[in-house]
C-alpha cells in the first residue's frame, strides 16, 4: 500500500517553480530580441520589425506580471504550467510563421516548451501539448512568408525539403520529450523510494531503542515515585484508623507499591536482556528473521554450515533485519511448499543465502531486479514482493556492507535464490574492534 501511494504521488510532486520558467522565458525574450536585431540591423534582411517587436513584447509583458504578481517560490499547478507553457508555444509559433516557417533556423525550439514539461508535468498535459506543438509545426509548413534573406533574391525551399523538416523536428520532440519524461520519473522515483527507506530504518531503530527508553523512564521516575510511598506511609500511620479516609490512604499506599514493582521489573529487563539486545550471533539473527514467517502454510528449513562456537556475533543492526526479514518474506510469498534458508561462515566472509521452490525470476525482472517499483516476477497477473520494499532492503543490506546476488536455480532446484555476503569483519564484533 505505501509503495503504491508513493508511486501515485510522483507526478503530483512534480511541480514546476515559477522563477525557473520566469528566467527561461526571460532568457528566450533576450533571444528573440537578438536574433532581431542581428537581421534586421546587421545583415540588413527585409524582416517585420513591427508584428516580431509586438510579439516578443507580449511575451515580455506576461513575465513583468508574473514577476510582480507572485513570490518567486510560487509552485505552478499542473493547469497553470500548461497555460504558460502553451502561451510560450503559440508566441513562438507565430514570431516563426512570420519569418518563413520551417525555412527559419529557429524552427526546432518549438520542441522546448514540450520538453519542459515532460520534465516537470503529469504526462497527459505534456501529450497535449505535443499535440499542439505538431500542430504548430504544421502551421509553419505552410506559411506563406519568405524568409527574410538578402534583397532582390527570394529563397525557395523545395517541398521535399519542407518534409523533411517538419519529420525531424516532430521526431525531435517525441524523442527528446518521452526521454526527458523517462529521465525525470526515475529521478523522482529513486528520490521517493530512497526517502521510504530511510523513514524505515528509522522505525526498526526507533522500536530497537524502546527497551534503553523504558530503562531511562523507570530510572526518571523511580525518584518521585519513592516519595509519594515515604509520604503515603506517614499518612497511612497518622489516618490509618480514621473512617472517612483509612480506605484512602490504604489504597494508595498498595498502588505506589505496585507501581515501585513495575518500574523494578521494567529495570531489571534493561538490565538482563541489554546485552542480547546489543549483540546477536547469526544463528539468533536468522532465527529472529526466521520467526514472523513461519505460521503461513510453508516450510522454512535452515541449513547451517559451519560450527556454532565460531559463529560471528555482531552488533544488532536494524537494517539487516528489515533487510533478511523483507528477502524472507518475499520467498514465502512466491513458494509453493518450501523456502530454504541456509548459513555459512569462514574466517573471511559470513553469507546467507534464501531460497523457495516457486517459479523463479523471469528474465527481464531478474535484470532489473533492485530498481525502485519494479512489481512481478514470472507470472504478469502476480503483483507484489519485488517492488519498493525489496529496493528497501537492497539498500540496506548494502549499506551495511553486504553485496547481493539475485538469480534462479537450475532444473535440479528451481526457484529464485537470494545471496548476501559480508566480510566477516563486517559481522563480528570482535573483529570489527
Amino acid at each position: 500500500m505505501a509503495a503504491s501511494t508513493l508511486y501515485n504521488d510522483l507526478n503530483s510532486n512534480r511541480s514546476l517553480r515559477l522563477q525557473t520558467l520566469v528566467r527561461l522565458r526571460w532568457l528566450a525574450v533576450g533571444g528573440q530580441l537578438l536574433a532581431v536585431i542581428v537581421t534586421a540591423l546587421w545583415l540588413q534582411f527585409p524582416l517585420p520589425i513591427v508584428p516580431c517587436s509586438v510579439l516578443i513584447a507580449c511575451l515580455a509583458l506576461v513575465n513583468v506580471i508574473l514577476t510582480l504578481r507572485f513570490p518567486p517560490t510560487q509552485r505552478l499547478t499542473p493547469p497553470a504550467a500548461f497555460a504558460l507553457l502553451g502561451l510560450d508555444l503559440a508566441q513562438l509559433t507565430a514570431l516563426l510563421f512570420i519569418t518563413g516557417g520551417l525555412a527559419n533556423p529557429f524552427a526546432p525550439l518549438l520542441c522546448v516548451p514540450v520538453i519542459i514539461s515532460s520534465a516537470s508535468q503529469p504526462k497527459p498535459h505534456s501529450i497535449v501539448l505535443a499535440v499542439f506543438a505538431v500542430v504548430g509545426v504544421t502551421a509553419l509548413a505552410f506559411s506563406p512568408f519568405q524568409l527574410p534573406w538578402y534583397p532582390g533574391t527570394v529563397l525557395l525551399i523545395p517541398h521535399v525539403l519542407t518534409a523533411g523538416i517538419w519529420f525531424a523536428i516532430v521526431s525531435m520532440t517525441a524523442f527528446a520529450a518521452f526521454y526527458t519524461y523517462r529521465v525525470s520519473l526515475e529521478a523522482s522515483e529513486l528520490s521517493e523510494a530512497l526517502t521510504a527507506t530511510e523513514l524505515v530504518l528509522q522505525r526498526e531503530k526507533h522500536l530497537s531503542q524502546l527497551d534503553g527508553l523504558a530503562a531511562a523512564a523507570a530510572h526518571e521516575l523511580g525518584t518521585p515515585l519513592a516519595t509519594i510511598s515515604v509520604v503515603a506511609k506517614e499518612m497511612e500511620r497518622e489516618l490509618g484508623d480514621d473512617p472517612r479516609f483509612g480506605e484512602d490512604v490504604h489504597l494508595l499506599r498498595s498502588q505506589s507499591e505496585r507501581c515501585r514493582d513495575i518500574l523494578r521489573r521494567l529495570t531489571t529487563l534493561s538490565s538482563e536482556s541489554e546485552e542480547h539486545m546489543r549483540l546477536l550471533p547469526l544463528s539468533s539473527l536468522i532465527e529472529e528473521v526466521m520467526a514472523p514467517h513461519r505460521e503461513f502454510g510453508i516450510e522454512i528449513e535452515l541449513k547451517e554450515q559451519g560450527e556454532r562456537a565460531t559463529e560471528p556475533v555482531g552488533i544488532r543492526n536494524a537494517g539487516i533485519l528489515y533487510g533478511l526479514g523483507n528477502l524472507l518474506e518475499n520467498a514465502v510469498d512466491y513458494a509453493r511448499k518450501k523456502v530454504t534458508v541456509t548459513t555459512e561462515h569462514t574466517p573471511e566472509r559470513v553469507r546467507v543465502t534464501i531460497e523457495d521452490d516457486g517459479e523463479g525470476f523471469s528474465p527481464d525482472i531478474l535484470a532489473r531486479i533492485g530498481e525502485p517499483y519494479v512489481t512481478r516476477r514470472q507470472k504478469d497477473d502476480s503483483a507484489g514482493g519485488l517492488g519498493l520494499g525489496l529496493f528497501i532492503a537492497k539498500t540496506l543490506l548494502e549499506r551495511s556492507g553486504a553485496r547481493l546476488r539475485f538469480e534462479n536455480g537450475g532444473a535440479k532446484h528451481p526457484g529464485a535464490r537470494v545471496s548476501v555476503e559480508w566480510p566477516r569483519a563486517l559481522m563480528d564484533s570482535k573483529l570489527a574492534k
